[in-house]
C-alpha cells in the first residue's frame, strides 16, 4: 500500500487554524480536491466559499490519498489518528500518505508513524518555518522527513505550499532541523536586538541603522522582516516568547544528548526566560529588543516609520 502519485491527487486537511487554513487554501487556489476537518467547524467553513468540502471528523477523510495534518499539540496529533473517529481507525481503508507539520515532539511523532504503518499509510514529518503572512507570500518552507520514494512522489504538491522543501533524511529528523532553526531564530534576534540597541544608544536612529544593515551582506530575509516590529515597537504576535523558551528546551536537550556544547544558545536561552520573568508572554517575541534597551539603561519610543518588510516584493 502506501502512496501512489496521481496526477491529481485527492487531498484531505486537518487543522484549519491560523497557518493550516492559509495553507489549505493554497491548494484549493490550485484546484485541487480539498476536504476538510476542524475541530471547530467553523473555522473550517470559510473554506468551502473556495471549493473545500467540510467532513464532520478525520475518519471522513481515510480515503483520501494525501491528509495533511497540522494541530497544536503531541496529543492533539493523537487524537486525529488514532483516537475516537482518527484518520487511521475507519474499516477498511487509511490514507496512502499523511503529512504532518503539527508542532509536537519526536515519541509523538514516532507512534503516529508506526499506527500509520500498520495502516499501510506512509508517514511524513514536514515542520514548517513561516507564518500566515509569509505563507500568503510564497515563502514558507519546509523540513521533510520519512520514506524518500513518498517524499518525492508528493513532492509537487509540497511545493505548492511554499518556495524551499527539503529533505532532510529518514524517520524524525525533521523535527530536530525545525528545533534547530527556531534556537537560530531566537540567537540572530537577540543578536540583532542587541547592536540595534548599541546604535540607537550611539545616537543612531534604528530606522537608519537597520536600512543600512538589511543592504550589506549581512542583511537577510528575516532581519528585513522583522525590521518594522523593531523600529515600530509593534509586537503584533507572530510567535510568543513562552514559545521560543520552549523550542530553547528541546534544543538544548538534543545539545545535552547530542553531546553538541551550545554557548550562544544556552546564553541567549537565560536572557529569553529573563524576558518572560518580566512579562512578555502573549507579544511577539521581538520584545526582546525592550528588555535589551532596559539593560542598557535607555527607553525605546516608536519611530513611526513606514517601513517595508519584504514580504510583498
Amino acid at each position: 500500500m502506501g502512496y501512489r502519485p496521481a496526477e491529481r491527487p485527492r487531498i484531505g486537511w486537518i487543522g484549519t487554524g491560523r497557518m493550516g487554513f492559509q495553507l489549505a487554501a493554497r491548494l484549493l487556489d490550485e484546484g485541487h480536491d480539498v476536504a476538510v476537518y476542524n475541530r471547530t467547524r467553523a473555522k473550517a467553513e470559510p473554506l468551502s466559499e473556495r471549493g473545500a468540502s467540510v467532513v464532520d471528523a478525520p475518519a471522513d477523510l481515510a480515503d483520501r490519498d494525501v491528509v495533511f495534518v497540522m494541530v497544536s499539540a503531541s496529543e492533539d496529533l493523537a487524537a486525529v489518528t488514532t483516537g475516537e473517529n482518527g484518520v487511521l481507525t475507519a474499516a477498511g481503508t487509511s490514507p496512502g500518505l499523511i503529512v504532518d507539520s503539527s508542532t509536537v515532539s519526536t515519541e509523538a511523532s514516532a507512534a503516529a508513524r508506526a499506527a500509520s504503518a500498520e495502516r499501510g499509510t506512509d508517514f511524513l514529518a514536514a515542520p514548517v518555518s513561516g507564518n500566515p503572512k509569509v505563507v500568503r507570500s510564497g515563502k514558507l518552507t519546509l523540513a521533510v522527513s520519512g520514506p524518500r520514494e513518498a517524499f518525492d512522489a508528493v513532492r509537487p504538491l509540497l511545493e505548492l505550499l511554499g518556495r524551499g522543501v527539503t529533505y532532510v533524511g529518514d524517520g524524525e529528523v525533521a523535527r530536530l532541523a525545525k528545533i534547530a532553526h527556531n534556537v537560530f531564530l531566537g540567537v540572530v534576534t537577540q543578536s540583532l536586538v542587541e547592536i540595534t540597541v548599541l546604535a540607537e544608544k550611539g545616537g543612531m536612529s534604528r530606522t537608519a541603522f537597520l536600512e543600512f544593515l538589511n543592504n550589506s551582506v549581512m542583511g537577510s530575509v528575516f532581519t528585513r522582516y522583522k525590521t518594522p516590529a523593531l523600529v515600530n515597537l509593534d509586537f503584533t504576535t507572530t510567535f510568543t516568547m513562552p514559545l521560543l523558551r520552549k523550542d530553547f528546551d528541546l534544543g538544548l536537550a538534543a545539545a545535552r544528548e547530542l553531546e553538541a556544547p551550545m554557548p550562544v544558545a544556552s546564553a541567549t536561552a537565560g536572557l529569553i526566560a529573563e524576558a518572560i520573568g518580566a512579562g512578555s508572554r502573549e507579544n511577539d517575541f521581538a520584545e526582546l529588543i525592550l528588555e535589551q534597551a532596559r539593560r542598557s539603561g535607555i527607553e525605546l519610543t516608536p519611530e513611526h516609520t513606514t517601513v517595508d518588510d519584504g514580504l510583498d516584493g
